[in-house]
């Protein structure tokens, strides 16, 4: 039996990455900035269209920092926030020294909805803290219902900081994500759709935004012939060399994007008809890049099998698997902070898991976790 083991989302390379990594090396050009992230720059640009202006960065936990940074959040504001999620969605509020107020899932994308949305912005102006921003997230990689989150966020003069980190390649209604919001993060994680070996990048729809960006991540030097700081500044911006590997993946980011909704039509195909397994679906106008396949397990449909039941079953098989993000007001580091919602983030993390995705995965791999699936909800 083949017990080679199957990872849930590898790195992927495919396009020039060697060859602009390398031009990096033999230049000496190996420092934070330099034609490779000048390069790179530009292709997120043209990819993502429209007048957006990207500043690359070491990570998309720099980008949300700097873009909260940029709407004017400070200690004591507030900033509601996708519950749904990664903590570095989070973590940035903190940075600022202000308080998240996490708010539900909604059951079609799994992303902030936009009812318990609403329902926490009149709260929190009631008690006298309009909130300074919010932040959808576009969970891997699907939409949030972003149209209807924006129409909110442009009622109480809101900004929106989109957290597209799992979404490069997805789009709602044509637009990208990432270009919907006033700014977004973009993530180049080891693990995501492409990488920069770690990485991430602001998107801002201005240029002197992006600047300011820039700014601050090179420390926020001031213009002078010696080392002067009016502001605080961090070292948030992208090697010329790692910018190296992302110029050769953007070369293939939509034949990575093809591949991983090739995954999950299969896993659809496959397993939407096993008794207790649901997916998350794409809803009208919505393209999802599909980042991970994820499904949903109901114990009192599948013969009492859970997500654990399956997630083990793999585990003993070679085979990675990993439940939803725990929710953020179910962290410990955030048990105190506000949280507005009806548990439907709850049940998500219950039974929810992320299935094999990569790029690279190929048809026996995939095979292989499909009739692992089977056999364990058979018993």
């Amino acid at each position: 039996m083949n017990n080679e083991r199957i990872a849930l989302s590898l790195p992927h390379l495919g396009g020039n990455e060697q060859k602009f990594v390398n031009e990096a090396i033999e230049s000496g050009w190996v420092v934070p900035l330099g034609p490779n992230v000048d390069a790179f720059e530009k292709a997120i640009e043209s990819y993502l269209g429209g007048e957006v202006k990207i500043a690359a960065l070491s990570s998309g936990t720099a980008a949300l920092h700097l873009g909260l940074i940029l709407l004017g959040v400070t200690k004591g504001d507030e900033v509601i926030c996708q519950s749904m999620t990664f903590s570095a969605s989070a973590n940035p509020i903190i940075y600022q020294g202000a308080t998240p107020v996490f708010v539900d899932s909604e059951p079609d994308t799994w992303n902030i909805c936009p009812k318990h949305l609403e329902e926490a912005i009149l709260d929190r102006i009631e008690k006298g803290k309009k909130p300074k921003a919010i932040i959808p997230v576009h969970l891997y990689g699907m939409p949030a219902k972003i149209n209807e989150i924006m129409a909110i966020a442009n009622k109480y003069e809101i900004p929106v900081l989109e957290d597209a980190a799992e979404a490069l390649g997805s789009s709602y209604d044509n637009k990208k994500c990432g270009t919907i919001g006033e700014m977004a993060c973009l993530s180049f994680n080891g693990n995501k759709i492409i990488t920069t070996s770690g990485g991430g990048a602001l998107v801002t729809k201005t240029e002197s935004l992006s600047k300011r960006a820039k700014f601050f991540a090179t420390q926020a030097k001031d213009d002078a012939p010696h080392y002067q700081h009016t502001n605080i500044g961090y070292n948030y911006r992208m090697s010329n060399l790692v910018a190296g590997l992302g110029r050769g993946q953007m070369e293939v980011l939509d034949k990575w994007v093809e591949k991983r909704r090739e995954n999950f039509k299969k896993y659809h195909q496959e397993l939407s008809n096993t008794a207790g397994i649901s997916f998350q679906l794409e809803q009208e106008g919505m393209f999802s890049n599909r980042w991970l396949t994820s499904l949903l397990i109901d114990p009192v449909k599948s013969n009492g099998t859970t997500r654990e039941d399956i997630r083990l079953g793999l585990q003993k098989l070679n085979i990675e698997s990993r439940p939803l993000w725990k929710p953020m007001h179910q962290q410990p580091i955030f048990n105190s902070s506000p949280y507005y919602g009806s548990g439907v983030s709850d049940k998500l993390f219950e039974n929810g898991l992320c299935l094999p995705s990569s790029s690279s995965l190929t048809e026996d791999q995939i095979n292989r976790v499909i009739t692992a699936i089977n056999e364990i909800i058979k018993g």
